[in-house]
């Protein structure tokens, strides 16, 4: 049937709306008239970017306290339920976390709805959660899941697909689950294409006049600084340390030499054997660990000056206990490198000919470009087209919440593509 009725949709925590968009863009595609009966959204600032978007409907907020029989009658239910129950960046409580009983919403409106099929998204991190045995293909998450969808009545598949394949220059690996009353969706063979981040990015923003931005870019040349890092635990070709800088005040080459050497040695297992304890990735090294592999007639005074401007910091050796380690102070003071991953100002300068990593909401801010010859985080625009969203999407929020916003968002060429093997299914039904 080339014009089935209409399809009516629900769209559950739904964000900015990416998940309806997909599934819209795949109507449009598949020439099948669609509509959205009910959204649901709590968070202030994704409402107001509904509204920018849809503002001739209303929205529903907190879908636990909406009694499934208010709902309209739809075919499908579209849901990126919470994901931070089940990510690498949250705790990863699952079911026992209260965003996580959050899928028992979704399985509660399908149970008394009974419609058509479903779409479900979240992160990867939901296929190995709760595992019991390293060889099991998943967890018991998403096991108990999937077999909630089945006992329902429904044909369901799932699989994870990364938006670098899809046209998105970006790394972002996402889980997504379908499923109908008729037949089990394909997951399988898409069609693919890659970009570059060049395809998204703008010119002639304004760029950065900070303190940071100017050191940076004292030290080194604008085109030297295409994909470079700035985090002082790694070393690398591709990195860039806050004492490369002098970000935190001016020392030696002596000094940098060491840090640079520390860098390398602190991470050795044999440290962990002296001190008597499991080894863990990063150790402190006392006076004397030092002394074997950079000795000075000054070391003692080089490495006091690199504490007080907080390049290094003294600390124990930490012990296991539990799933937890602590400070262990019956053993030595030792110096370790102070500052980690995003620890500053700019984490990130990414690459025009390469893609962007996964991006989340607490590190894009952290992600710089170059604009002509200055450096500048992603614009708001860049980052919708990071996931896909089409230029005329309203996004009036303010930077922070936008940030927030697009790090919890989906990939629309993704979803798209997803929708239409399900609502191929149902176009042949007729």
């Amino acid at each position: 049937m080339n014009n089935p009725k209409k399809v009516r949709f629900i769209d559950l925590f739904s964000g900015i709306g990416g998940i309806r968009k997909g599934f819209e863009l795949a109507c449009e595609e598949l020439n099948i008239e669609s509509e959205c009966v009910l959204t649901s959204e709590i968070k202030p600032y994704a409402i107001d970017v509904f509204k920018q978007n849809h503002p001739d409907e209303s929205i529903t907020g907190d879908i636990t306290q909406i009694e499934a029989s208010e709902i309209p009658d739809f075919d499908f239910i579209l849901a990126g339920f919470p994901c931070q129950a089940f990510s690498v960046a949250g705790k990863r409580l699952g079911f026992e976390d209260t965003r996580g009983t959050l899928f028992f919403e979704v399985e509660r409106i399908i149970k008394e709805k009974d419609p058509y099929g479903f779409v479900l998204e979240n992160v990867e991190g939901l296929v190995n959660h709760d595992r019991k045995n390293p060889k099991d293909k998943i967890g018991r998450t998403l096991d108990l899941i999937l077999k909630h969808l089945k006992a329902l009545g429904y044909k369901v598949n799932w699989r994870v697909l990364n938006a670098k394949d899809f046209g998105v220059p970006q790394d972002r690996k996402r889980i997504y689950i379908v499923g109908t009353k008729k037949k089990k969706p394909d997951l399988q063979k898409f069609d693919t294409s890659h970009n570059t981040l060049s395809t998204v990015l703008d010119n002639g923003l304004p760029t950065s006049d900070s303190k940071f931005v100017k050191l940076i870019l004292s030290h080194y040349p604008i085109g030297e600084l295409c994909g470079k890092s700035i985090k002082d635990k790694r070393g690398g070709d591709n990195n860039i340390h806050s004492w490369d800088i002098e970000y935190k005040g001016t020392i030696s080459p002596q000094q940098k030499k060491i840090l640079n050497t520390m860098l390398k040695e602190r991470r050795k297992k044999k440290w962990a054997e002296e001190y008597g304890i499991d080894w863990m990735d990063g150790m402190p090294l006392t006076i004397a660990q030092i002394r074997t592999f950079f000795d000075s007639d000054n070391l003692e005074e080089m490495l006091e000056d690199l504490v007080s401007k907080k390049y290094l910091r003294k600390e124990h050796p930490k012990k296991k206990v539990g799933n937890r380690r602590i400070p262990d102070e019956t053993l030595p003071l030792g110096y370790n490198i102070v500052a980690g991953k995003m620890s500053f100002e700019v984490g990130k300068i990414l690459d025009p000919n390469g893609i962007a990593p996964t991006l989340v909401a607490m590190d894009m801010q952290h992600l710089f470009v170059i604009d002509g010859n200055g450096l500048r985080p992603l614009s708001l625009r860049e980052g919708l087209r990071l996931f896909g969203y089409p230029d005329d999407y309203k996004f009036d929020v303010s930077i922070r919440d936008g940030y927030d916003l697009l790090g919890n968002t989906v990939v629309v060429p993704v979803i798209k593509e997803v929708s239409k093997r399900i609502l191929e299914i149902y176009k042949a039904e007729g």
